[in-house]
């Protein structure tokens, strides 16, 4: 039981949670309702097991800074619950599973998005940028924007501009997301030679990118009421919400110009909610469908 824990610890289940949040209420809106029930589970087990298999290479990878860094202490290579051959072994299967089972449930360009996703997170991001540049988090991005691209494939077997702007939405959310952790975590990354943004620029200068992307993301979120012709519902969440995180990384911009920030992990848990909330309101807008017009 405990070696099942520690396949599933490989996995980061929570960082696999949050992507799998956004998959359901984008295949609801590119159906323009809800679609069929045996899609939506292919799609959920295809996506979990495609992630998954990321993860663990990702744990593969960094196995030896994991050691270093607090946050990452209890992952299962640290600990010696799993050696690196099996959690080699795990990753690889998944990851071909995955592939096999979106091709075959989901159609063939949901499974080739789900492996370039895969390859992109280990190749690019994990091996390429992760120890070699601060902007390493703004592509590792990309990778985590892939499941609205694999659940709008299996809808509608294309790409439309709202797929893309889903994707560009992620992508954009991730940095303010992702950098007030590393503000919080700044000395463990330091110590294990991770060059995030807050390790080689002042809290200034992080606080100012964060307010950025903040605003494209926003921007990004209000540009799909046209493109998708969201109604009432999500054009009001996404109004409220996007002023409300706006407000809350402005707070973080004026708290580093003056210093350190009070309170980074703030906005982290705020990008979560704010995520959510703006993905069930994509999931709620085409099954009630009150328009706007």
């Amino acid at each position: 039981m405990s070696k099942i824990r520690a396949y599933v610890a490989l996995t980061k289940p929570r960082v696999v949670e949050l992507l799998l949040v956004t998959t359901v209420p984008t295949m609801i809106l590119a159906n323009h309702g809800f679609p069929s029930i045996f899609l939506v589970l292919n799609v959920l087990i295809g996506g979990a097991l495609s992630a998954g298999s990321a993860n663990a290479f990702n744990c593969y990878i960094d196995a030896d800074i994991d050691k270093i860094m607090g946050r990452t202490k209890g992952r299962p290579l640290v600990t010696g619950e799993l050696s690196k051959r099996e959690a080699l072994s795990f990753a690889y299967s998944t990851g071909l599973v995955s592939f096999g089972y979106l091709w075959i449930t989901a159609g063939w360009l949901s499974a080739v998005l789900s492996l370039g996703a895969i390859l992109f997170y280990v190749l690019i991001y994990t091996l390429l940028l992760k120890r070699r540049t601060p902007q390493n988090i703004v592509w590792g991005g990309a990778a985590g924007a892939a499941p609205v691209l694999i659940g709008w494939a299996a809808v509608t077997h294309d790409l439309s501009v709202s797929a893309w702007l889903l994707f560009l939405f992620i992508f954009l959310w991730t940095p303010p997301h992702y950098w007030p952790l590393s503000m919080k975590y700044r000395d463990d990354y330091a110590a294990a030679g991770v060059p995030m943004l807050p390790v080689v620029r002042n809290s200034r200068i992080v606080g100012a990118q964060i307010l950025l992307y903040t605003w494209a993301m926003v921007t990004s979120s209000l540009l799909l009421i046209p493109a998708a012709h969201m109604g009432i519902i999500y054009s009001g969440v996404a109004g409220m919400f996007g002023i409300w995180f706006t407000f809350e990384a402005t707070v973080l911009y004026r708290q580093s110009k003056t210093g350190e920030p009070q309170s980074p992990m703030r906005l982290f848990h705020g990008s979560i909610s704010y995520l959510t909330v703006l993905f069930l309101a994509i999931a709620i807008d085409p099954l009630l469908n009150f328009q706007l017009f």
